[in-house]
């Protein structure tokens, strides 16, 4: 997209200045004061138009369908540190509120990218977000509510008028008292309705996959591993440069806890850095901290953050475990100090491990695209980093630039590309005429810097002397595609080694390949002979669960028959075998084997396991647990895992079959790509 289209496309683009002006205010205003709705004395809440984009509803939403109920509208931009604060804070009054609340996202979206409702779609199973959300693409809703920036909040009540306003972080802090008190008004004179309500508010199912979301990755060639963010699995993968499994780090569920690598809890993870002789930091995101992992042990500790968000304004040195951080993104470990973007205060700060302490590097916490000396200058959501061991790069997400750091306290922060915080585009040439679209990763190799242009699917190499932007890889369009043609679908981490870069393609669930002497792109082949990826035996269980309706059989020798379909065009992916585990309850019902088994080869799908078994006259429960490892015929690299567990009640009488059958229906499979 040219400037001048980007122009035509944001005819608000002044307004939308002057707003994220104002919404920089607000925010570092907001942890200062106490925020306070404003009482708005009963105007009618504007109507929804008709003709919007919905997801996570079966059907548009009118305001007349919410009547007696508290409506909370999410004003938000998916790209925005900012909205993705807020979400923890909309979940907390969900669970607070429970009926008499209904919370409605309205996504206005600051990006070209961000306009597509299958981006917003895939934002909102990132993050967890099943409460239905509007796609207000040309900002009727915004402008009919008077938004000025993002995020804001406006609550309405269950007679459908506006009773209060909020812009910015602390939605949580700014209406629970509120709407502690209006619901209690409002159930004592009649016009709450406490029934549920049928919104159909359920996200999208998504087909299991190894990785879900991986966000950043790195790659060590002199040790032959890669670390993978498994983002949205709540861990870190580690595999060699092939794509053998080695280990998992953390146990899946997402939560703030230390311990071995198969107890500890992350929430969200992102940036990785590696530190001889062998530690792996990890920016747990999710909660604020960053965490050290022991890769001989596999001890994980948290070495900074308390679990909390914090805005550290005003601050430029503290101890590392006294203080929250603000959604920390990428690390980059260098000469004993650890780099952090900071991308929730637009900062870089770094962690010195001798003396456990955290120093302000470089911005001043306002956001903007300015340069000049490290502390005075401005950044804007920094969310990758690099180095070519004398200079920091920075990824600069939301203003779509790329930046460059001096080591030394008295050292500068400049521009290599990008001009402000809404020039935007898809332009590759020299100096200001380079347009990116929100790059979240960069990574430094032979004298080249490589970015994740996030947003327009594309991963350009920047000379950041002649400051020159080409496109290498990537047609702008979204999906998946290897070879010399390949498509990604919202790239957001880089790493380089053996003449190879190493792309975690989030949208994709994948880590893509691209070999920089033949210009071709593949995508890993996790292998995983081990099944470490479907993570350690746990009393909670994170697969689907399936109940199957009662059989009768009779008594004496029997077998129990477990017949497994994949979806048409699928086929079980041989890099990983299938994994059966039994358990019965009750006596009725004996099999053997009774526990975890791996199968390394078998038919085609569909195909029969049969396993032998003794039914005596009583009743029993019988469980069996797959992890079925599958992938698309011509798309073997994209592996899915349908991990299920299969609940038969069984009666054993005198009369009836001598067979137990358990079916699994083919699992679902991914779309747009």
């Amino acid at each position: 997209m040219s400037p001048l289209n980007l122009r035509a496309v944001s005819g608000r683009r002044a307004l939308l200045l002057i707003a994220i002006c104002i919404a920089i205010a607000l925010v570092v205003a907001m942890w200062l004061l106490p925020p306070r709705p404003r009482a708005q004395g009963g105007p009618l809440a504007p109507e929804f138009p008709s003709g919007l984009e919905w997801i996570n509803s079966e059907r548009p939403l009118q305001l007349a369908d919410l009547r007696g109920k508290f409506v909370l509208l999410d004003f938000l931009t998916y790209g925005c540190i900012n909205c993705i604060h807020v979400i923890p804070d909309l979940h907390a009054l969900e669970e607070e509120y429970g009926d008499s609340l209904v919370v409605l996202g309205v996504h206005s979206a600051k990006f070209e990218h961000e306009r597509g409702t299958e981006n917003i779609t895939r934002f909102a199973q990132r993050y967890g977000i099943d409460h239905p959300i509007v796609n207000d693409r040309n900002f009727e809703i915004w402008e009919a509510y008077r938004i000025y920036a993002w995020p804001s909040s406006v609550l309405i009540d269950p007679q459908g008028r506006v009773v209060g306003r909020h812009a910015g972080e602390g939605v949580f802090t700014a209406f629970d008292g509120l709407l502690s008190e209006l619901v209690e008004r409002a159930d004592a004179n009649g016009t709450l309705d406490p029934a549920p309500l049928d919104l159909a508010a359920s996200a999208p199912s998504l087909p299991g996959s190894p990785l879900r979301f991986p966000s950043k990755v790195l790659a060590h060639e002199g040790s032959d591993r890669l670390f993978i963010a498994d983002t949205s699995h709540h861990r870190i993968v580690v595999t060699d440069l092939e794509g053998s499994v080695l280990a998992v780090i953390g146990s899946g569920e997402p939560g703030f806890r230390d311990g071995s690598s198969s107890e500890a809890a992350f929430l969200r993870p992102h940036g990785l850095a590696l530190a001889p002789p062998d530690v792996l930091y990890v920016a747990d995101t999710g909660n604020h901290a960053i965490r050290r992992v022991d890769l001989t042990s596999g001890r994980v500790t948290t070495v900074a953050g308390t679990g909390e968000q914090e805005y550290m304004f005003a601050i430029f040195e503290a101890p590392a475990l006294e203080h929250g951080l603000n959604s920390p993104w990428d690390l980059l470990w260098l000469d004993g100090r650890l780099y952090i973007a900071m991308a929730g205060q637009h900062q870089i700060w770094r962690y010195d491990p001798a003396t456990e302490m955290l120093y302000l590097h470089a911005g001043s916490g306002r956001e903007a695209l300015a340069d000049g000396p490290l502390r005075g200058s401005a950044l804007n959501q920094p969310t990758g980093l690099a180095t070519d061991g004398e200079l920091l790069f920075i990824a600069d997400s939301e203003a779509s630039a790329i930046r460059r750091a001096g080591l030394e306290e008295d050292s500068k922060l400049d521009t290599i590309v990008g001009t402000g915080l809404f020039d935007f585009g898809d332009v590759d040439g020299s100096g200001d005429e380079v347009l990116l679209q929100h790059a979240e990763g960069v990574a430094w190799h032979d004298r080249m810097l490589y970015v994740a242009d996030t947003y327009n699917n594309k991963i350009k190499r920047i000379d950041p002397l002649s400051r020159t932007a080409t496109t290498i890889f990537g047609s702008g369009e979204p999906g998946w595609r290897d070879g010399s043609d390949p498509l990604f679908y919202e790239p957001t981490g880089i790493s380089a080694a053996n003449g190879s870069l190493y792309i975690a393609d989030a949208n994709n669930h994948a880590i893509r390949v691209a070999d920089l002497s033949t210009g071709e792109v593949s995508t890993l082949e996790l292998s995983d002979a081990e099944g470490l990826l479907a993570g350690p035996e746990s009393t909670e269980y994170f697969g689907a669960t399936v109940a199957l309706e009662d059989q009768r059989v009779r008594e004496g020798p029997g077998e129990l028959l477990l017949e497994i379909s994949l979806p048409r065009d699928y086929k079980v992916n041989d890099l990983a075998p299938l994994h059966v585990s039994w358990s019965v309850e009750g006596e009725a019902v004996t099999v053997e084997p009774a526990s975890r088994e791996t199968i390394e080869a078998h038919p085609e799908y569909p195909f029969s396991l049969m396993v032998p078994a003794h039914f005596t006259r009583g009743e029993s429960r019988v469980t069996a647990e797959l992890d079925i490892y599958y992938c698309r015929e011509g798309a073997e690299a994209l592996c899915l895992v349908d991990r299920v567990r299969l609940v038969v009640p069984v009666t054993v009488t005198d009369r009836g079959d001598d067979q137990v059958r358990l079916a699994r229906t083919p699992p679902p499979v991914p779309t747009g790509m």
